[in-house]
């Protein structure tokens, strides 16, 4: 308070609104040396942006953490952004901190900046792949026994689930789909892409990093 001259109001207000979302009251008499780590975490971002920053960086805000505690820690960052504008610069390793918290992502590999974007643009831009998933009724004769064209492929299948890579370079999803499920009593069906963390692996392959 004293160091970034924060008066009593913007204090009182600034404190308030901190204990609320870190919960820093059920512990802020308790010796440091006597707090769990994500508690030591809550109470370094109270006294990060006591000052209300514009900007904030931080370093693996969520490294050892429980999950209790990671989320926490994610629904505050983002409460700080939404409601006080407060730019985040955000290093970390964790690919569910990257899904849940960024728009924007700078890929480092041997001190060079190899890609700078949007996240779903950069999804969209270097991952061709999408997974479709088919769940049919057992009777229903597995779509994964049929001969596949070229560009989809058989993930995985079991009893009454089947799960396909295509390569929307080759085939569209719908058309896949149709191939896919021609004939077959289906019970469920969901596509998803590449995930965050399969698409970090390939561009670092594709760099060479």
């Amino acid at each position: 308070k004293e160091i970034y001259n924060v008066s009593d109001k913007e204090y009182e207000s600034q404190m308030k609104f901190l204990n609320e979302v870190l919960e820093l009251e059920e512990f802020w008499t308790r010796p440091v040396r006597n707090l769990s780590l994500g508690q030591r975490m809550r109470a370094d971002l109270g006294a990060a942006l006591l000052h209300n920053p514009k900007v904030l960086y931080l370093d693996e805000p969520t490294i050892g953490l429980d999950a209790v505690s990671k989320l926490a820690v994610r629904d505050f960052i983002r409460r700080q952004n939404k409601l006080h504008g407060t730019t985040v610069l955000l290093t970390t390793h964790d690919m569910q901190d990257i899904e849940a918290l960024t728009e924007r992502i700078i890929l480092i590999g041997r001190g060079k900046i190899l890609l700078d974007g949007a996240l779903e643009d950069l999804k969209a831009k270097h991952s061709a792949l999408r997974r479709i998933t088919v769940r049919f009724a057992p009777e229903t004769p597995s779509p994964a026994a049929r001969p596949l064209p070229e560009g989809i492929v058989l993930l995985s299948g079991d009893e009454g689930r089947a799960e396909f890579g295509v390569d929307t370079a080759q085939h569209s999803v719908s058309a896949a789909i149709e191939c896919l499920t021609r004939d077959i009593d289906v019970r469920d069906l969901a596509v998803t892409g590449q995930s965050t963390e399969e698409l970090v692996v390939s561009l670092y392959e594709e760099f060479r990093i």
